[in-house]
């Protein structure tokens, strides 16, 4: 009975070790899943911006009229629209579902776009002919023939009743109900534009006689009506020779666009009197068919002959502003007969004579999507405000509505990873920028900078915290008396609990504006500090019965580190009114160029390498105080002193853990967050300069992802980012364990 004893704790203690071992193992492999398990989420989330858009048609039909029986039995069987029903402009409303048609004959004709049945009606009370038309989103201008212009505004109210969506379109007119003699001479105007700003607009038009008419027109609103009144506050002309093709008015009406038959543009100058000077002039390699401003109007689209489309933009120079090309788009040969821009994003459509339709966006240079299905030329094209409706007529008077899925136009790699010209900039380059309180903004979405930023914001943190980690170890480990490192090690690891927050907040708040204060005192510490050193142990060499002090010397220099502080902020003004005329700021920025902002690089560097620290100095501290006491011994036996048995013995039996070390606060400087937030500009700059902030992907991504629409373009691209982040990190682990595991085995021997 005594001999199942043994036998009974034997099979206790191999079924406590398989559960162990059972536990450790699934602890491990849970580790390694819910890595996985974030990699493939965040890819999830990431890959939908880079899937393949598409547009579909979903019907066609002959263009809706007021009344059939207004057409001839002839026409009505040929489906023959009479000329004074051809369409002028068309319009959608934001979901699609009611679209508008302005005829010649002055109707304004809403209908189904599912089934293309009229809904309503409404008849314009026009004196005259009409002889030109023009639309920018949902206005419409209308040129007649005795000189004057029509303003209109095509809007769509929404009521619900019985949670049932009630649309119903309404015309407004933002410039009074009256048309506007735009021509005193009363000719019949051959082009016309407009642009509607908030009280005031301007009209441009082509008359007869190839005059080039320019008024620019004060409105006010009644508060009674709603109705406007428009009072003229400036008109001026100017004679052209050739033909034009079409007109663009910029939205500051700063600049008018006149493109005529050929192959010429001229750029006109205009302010509240009128023309300014003489117009710059652009010759193309292929005639202009058509041109268009994108929205927000600060890009100017050119339609060739031979199927090109060339975006232009003013770009500031030292000798002015200039009209510039930026980036060109081309599907195919064919000459461009309509573009239509979206309303809320930098996308258009663009369509040819062959009935080739293809969708682009410009800001990353991308072809959408494109489509062949039409035998006859394209005449007219809207979009719905939501850009996933597009309306289409063709020259045959048949309407076809498409619809499009093209959620994330705006990605491109050039535009994460490349340099863009974007809108308002004097050349290419990295920026990011993801909102603005316009809606006609440009996002601009480039990685590079955060990228840039959060190795920046490490660097200079393991600049600062590596050499005083390491050395800190180094002394703790194998010099420091055992009852000071009792007590200064337990204390730096404390450290490392501290929350990062309040760091930040200290840095923010205390650090930031003291360093720029005392800048002058900050850099002549780095002078003071090692002569200091010097000093102390010049001194300390002299000192008899310095033995007894022995594993101490950290304490005494405490007094001595303090004392430099203390005389390196003394001398910061002093030193500032003596070599710097009075503030060293002002010097760096008038004499060198330098610019210095309060939340920089040196503040996060001295702030983030503090929090560094202790991560580094406990796991080097640990790896140098458990090389194994042998080592040491046999090479104090063998003659090195005690400086040669760290560098040659200590150190390299060591190194794999040091290096683990100085990779942990590397990987912690990378992901840190709360201190970069609050210790810099958090401005997104690729300036390497230590006096200037950044941004980082951390940063960035605990500012913006609270603001970010779910599932846009921003919120992707903020997965992305930290996608990256992920990735980095992970690869950056790996080699470093493989380094680790390699310097392992190469010292395993000693």
């Amino acid at each position: 009975m005594n001999n199942s004893l043994p036998t009974k704790h034997y099979d206790t203690r191999s079924i406590k070790e398989q559960a162990a071992k059972y536990f450790v193992t699934l602890g491990g492999v849970s580790v390694i899943a819910a890595i996985l398990l974030i990699f493939f989420y965040l890819l999830q989330v990431v890959i939908p911006m880079f899937s393949a858009s598409h547009i579909k048609e979903l019907t066609s039909y002959h263009s809706p009229v007021v009344d059939n029986a207004e057409l001839s039995s002839s026409s009505a069987q040929k489906k023959i629209i009479p000329l004074r029903d051809k369409t002028l402009v068309i319009g959608l409303e934001e979901q699609g579902m009611i679209g508008a048609r302005v005829t010649a004959s002055g109707k304004v004709i809403f209908f189904n776009t599912t089934t293309g049945q009229v809904t309503s009606t409404q008849s314009l009370d026009i004196e005259s002919a009409i002889t030109s038309y023009s639309s920018h989103l949902d206005l419409v201008v209308l040129g007649l023939a005795n000189g004057h212009a029509r303003v209109l505004k095509i809007i769509y109210e929404v009521s619900y009743q019985n949670n049932v969506r009630t649309l119903t379109p309404k015309l407004k007119f933002p410039l009074g109900e009256e048309s506007i003699e735009l021509d005193p001479s009363g000719q019949a105007l051959t082009q016309v534009v407009l642009q509607l700003n908030d009280d005031s607009a301007g009209l441009a038009a082509v008359t007869n006689d190839q005059r080039l008419v320019v008024s620019h027109y004060i409105r006010e609103e009644s508060f009674i009506d709603e109705s406007f009144t428009t009072e003229l506050e400036s008109r001026s002309e100017k004679t052209i020779k050739s033909e034009v093709v079409k007109l663009a008015l910029a939205p500051a009406l700063d600049h008018l666009y006149v493109a005529t038959q050929g192959d010429i543009l001229y750029d006109y100058s205009l302010n509240d009197e009128g023309f300014v000077n003489v117009p710059a002039k652009y010759t193309f390699k292929h005639p202009i068919t058509s041109i268009k401003l994108l929205l927000g109007g600060n890009s100017l689209l050119v339609g060739l002959h031979n199927g090109e489309v060339q975006q232009w933009m003013q770009v500031r120079t030292k000798n002015g502003s200039f009209l510039t090309f930026i980036r060109n788009f081309q599907e195919n040969n064919q000459a461009v007969s309509v573009i239509a821009t979206e309303h809320g994003r930098k996308g258009f459509a663009v369509s040819d004579n062959h009935g080739h339709l293809t969708l682009f966006y410009s800001t990353s240079q991308r072809t959408v999507a494109s489509i062949e299905k039409l035998d006859s030329a394209i005449t007219h094209m809207a979009w719905s405000s939501r850009a996933q409706h597009l309306l289409v007529v063709d020259d045959q008077q048949i309407m076809h509505l498409y619809h499009v899925d093209n959620e994330y136009p705006e990605v491109s790699w050039d535009v994460l990873f490349g340099k863009i010209w974007y809108e308002g900039y004097d050349e290419p380059d990295y920026i990011w920028q993801s909102s603005a309180s316009t809606n006609d903004f440009e996002p601009k979405f480039s990685l590079v900078p955060l990228t840039f930023g959060t190795i920046k914001a490490a660097f200079y943190a393991m600049l600062f915290a590596i050499p005083i980690a390491l050395l800190g170890a180094m002394f703790t480990a194998q010099f420091m008396a055992p009852r000071m490192r009792q007590t200064v090690k337990p204390t730096i690891e404390i450290m490392e609990a501290l929350p990062t927050v309040i760091l930040g907040f200290l840095a923010g708040l205390w650090l930031a504006p003291y360093v720029e204060t005392h800048l002058a005192g900050v850099f002549t510490l780095f002078i003071i500090l090692p002569f200091g050193f010097i000093l102390s142990a010049f001194v300390w060499e002299k000192l008899p019965n310095k033995a007894i002090f022995e594993g101490w010397e950290a304490a005494i220099l405490i007094p001595v580190i303090l004392l430099m502080v203390w005389l390196s902020m003394t001398l910061s003004s002093p030193l500032e009114n003596l070599l710097f005329n009075g503030s060293l700021r002002d010097y760096m920025s008038q004499q060198w160029g330098w610019g210095y902002d309060q939340r920089n690089s040196l503040v996060v560097g001295l702030i983030m390498g503090f929090a560094v620290i202790p991560t580094i100095f406990s796991i080097a501290e640990d790896a140098l105080f458990s090389v194994p006491q042998h080592l040491i011994r046999g090479s104090l036996a063998l003659g090195a002193s005690r400086w040669q048995t760290m560098m040659y013995v200590v150190l390299p039996a060591a190194s794999p853990a040091i290096f683990s070390a100085v990779m942990m606060g590397f990987g912690r400087a990378v992901g840190e967050t709360m201190i970069v937030l609050m210790a810099t500009g958090n401005t997104p700059l690729m300036d390497m300069s230590i006096f200037q902030g950044m941004r980082t992907l951390a940063a960035n991504i605990a500012v913006e992802v609270p603001e970010a629409e779910v599932a846009s373009t921003h919120y992707r691209i903020l997965f992305l980012a930290a996608f990256i982040l992920f990735s980095f990190t992970f690869i950056f682990n790996t080699i470093a364990e493989l380094i680790r595991h390699r310097l392992r085995q190469r010292y395993s021997e000693l």
